[in-house]
């Protein structure tokens, strides 16, 4: 597996164009289980100035920009912080994950903000996400027969449970498996093929058995959210409001 170097991400990422709050590094390494030739999926918010904001010509509220690094695809998505405050008070997940990511490229103070606040936006319905996300991966699963999209849909149904009981956000496949029993055994042998190849094939169990263990954790998921206590609603709302008000002002 290429190790990241992360002075060589930090160097590059300086050329943007707007003010950085945080970058991350998402995908599979965020994931546990990259390959040695995995794309790096960076993720991050910037800022856009209150001139690009109040016009007439307004500012890019999402940046893609995408390189090759030593052979190795990196791609960076930044939304500006408007919309990923927006999106943080939804329940999407996704979000959440890049923001309490622990592979950080660029951290400022305002990140650590955002890392705070996390907490305050999870809520009951973020089980949808995980289970609309394992769901269109299971998909993909049955149409390709790659390892990839499985380990996909194993790693967001045992995110999803987890969140539900702990109200903690852990996106890292190797931690789900040490800490829920009813993540099958043979994940860990799954991820160790994953690692030699992006897009191999299906190894180890059969699909009778993925199937079965696919739609018992479906299960475990729809009852860790029925018995959660976790609240119905964010409560970040006024903290984020505040923080997107001095980041804009700052320019």
């Amino acid at each position: 597996m290429r190790q990241l170097d992360y002075g060589e991400l930090r160097n590059i990422m300086g050329e943007q164009p707007y003010r950085l709050l945080f970058a991350t590094v998402s995908g599979a390494h965020l994931y546990g289980f990259p390959s040695r030739d995995s794309d790096v999926d960076l993720r991050g918010v910037h800022v856009l100035p209150a001139a690009e904001v109040v016009g007439l010509r307004t500012g890019p509220e999402t940046l893609d920009r995408t390189w090759f690094e030593h052979e190795a695809e990196v791609d960076l998505v930044t939304h500006d912080l408007a919309k990923f405050a927006r999106m943080m008070l939804r329940r999407n997940g996704y979000v959440l994950e890049q923001v309490l990511s622990p592979l950080v490229v660029v951290r400022t103070p305002e990140h650590d903000e955002l890392v705070a606040m996390a907490e305050s936006c999870v809520t009951k319905w973020h089980a949808h996400h995980y289970r609309g996300f394992a769901s269109t991966q299971w998909d993909f699963f049955r149409k390709k027969r790659e390892l990839k999209p499985l380990l996909y849909t194993f790693r967001v149904l045992l995110t999803g449970i987890h969140l539900m009981r702990t109200g903690v956000v852990q996106a890292d496949l190797r931690e789900l498996v040490r800490e829920l029993p009813e993540a099958p055994g043979y994940l860990e042998e799954l991820i160790a093929a994953k690692a030699e190849a992006e897009h191999g094939p299906l190894v180890g169990p059969s699909g009778k058995r993925i199937a079965a263990d696919v739609e018992r954790l479906q299960a475990v998921l729809d009852e860790a959210e029925a018995a959660t206590e976790l609240p119905d609603r964010p409560t970040a709302e006024p903290a984020l409001h505040d923080l997107l008000i001095r980041a804009r002002l700052c320019f």
